[in-house]
């Protein structure tokens, strides 16, 4: 599989196929951050419809932990959100990859397609699940354990994200395509103030409105509710939210917590006093701003920041 190198940037996917992923794979200037490394899901264009144009090509940004980190095995993709109508790139995904980089964790922030891009349901959820099967197919090249490869998503990407929690195979040993014969089960989930419910009251009908149109069917609005699609085989979770959260109330989250505990699967959640919907890393918003420190706590607890051994 190719790899192409490109600034964290929004621009057309028809690059050149030079091949100079293995020299900045190793690289990580002092006091600035690696260069990303754009993984294309799908070398001959994203499968879909409507056609896909080149612009819009859903891709990988892999960046590797920092210098003066002490590297783990495991691999997070990262869903930015955006009600399912664009993505915040820069707040709830290149930040959250440095994030995950200071302490050691792998980062492939995803660029997946969605309403602004002229797509709907099913292909957001098709390019998730092709995002973990990638990872997942390319972890010993990426330096991590196929067994420890999560799934952060924020808003409408934590949709995407308890999605890719709750609709999952074990890939098709028969496909020609060697990423189609890897799982597209995450290993565990981080839910940061997720759409999760399309059925509720507190449903956040932007992003319904974006992935399903404007009157969906019963019958796939609630397929697409993950409070309804939790098993014992749905992955661990974190989850935060906040009480003042106007756009997509906490109820979401907390529905989804419930759920997994009445499925019998670990579960952390933490609902703060302050900040409304789209705070990322809350640097600047006092309690909430501890979220990051708890989610760190909490993959520490489930052995998932040792070091690696590679």
């Amino acid at each position: 599989m190719k790899s192409v190198v490109e600034p964290f940037v929004v621009r057309p996917a028809c690059v050149s196929s030079i091949v100079v992923v293995v020299l900045l794979l190793c690289v990580t200037c002092a006091g600035r951050a690696a260069v990303p490394v754009r993984i294309p899901l799908w070398e001959e264009g994203a499968p879909g419809t409507p056609a896909t144009r080149p612009e819009d090509e859903p891709a990988l940004y892999l960046t590797r932990p920092a210098a003066d980190s002490v590297a783990t095995s495991t691999a997070v993709v990262v869903c930015p959100g955006g009600g399912y109508g664009h993505l915040s790139l820069e707040k709830e995904g290149s930040r959250i990859a440095e994030w995950l980089n200071s302490f050691g964790v792998t980062a492939f922030v995803l660029r997946y397609r969605h309403h602004g891009t002229g797509h709907s349901h099913p292909v957001p959820m098709q390019d998730g699940q092709r995002a973990v099967r990638t990872v997942r197919t390319r972890a010993s090249e990426s330096g991590v354990d196929p067994a420890k490869i999560g799934v952060l998503g924020f808003s409408a990407g934590g949709h995407l994200a308890s999605t890719l929690g709750t609709h999952f195979d074990a890939g098709d040993p028969m496909a020609v395509d060697p990423v189609e014969r890897a799982s597209s089960r995450p290993d565990f989930l981080i839910l940061c103030y997720p759409v999760i419910s399309l059925t509720a009251e507190t449903a956040h009908r932007g992003s319904r409105d974006n992935l399903l149109g404007k009157e969906p069917e019963e019958a796939l609005a609630r397929s697409l509710s993950s409070e309804l699609q939790v098993t014992r085989e749905t992955p661990p979770t974190f989850l935060f939210h906040t009480d003042a959260d106007g756009g997509v109330p906490a109820e979401n989250s907390v529905a989804f917590y419930l759920a997994l505990r009445r499925a019998g699967v670990p579960a952390e959640l933490h609902i703060y006093r302050s900040g409304g919907h789209g705070v990322g890393l809350a640097r600047d918003i006092p309690g909430t701003r501890d979220w990051p420190n708890r989610c760190r706590e909490w993959m520490q607890a489930g052995s998932l920041l040792e070091p690696s051994v590679h």
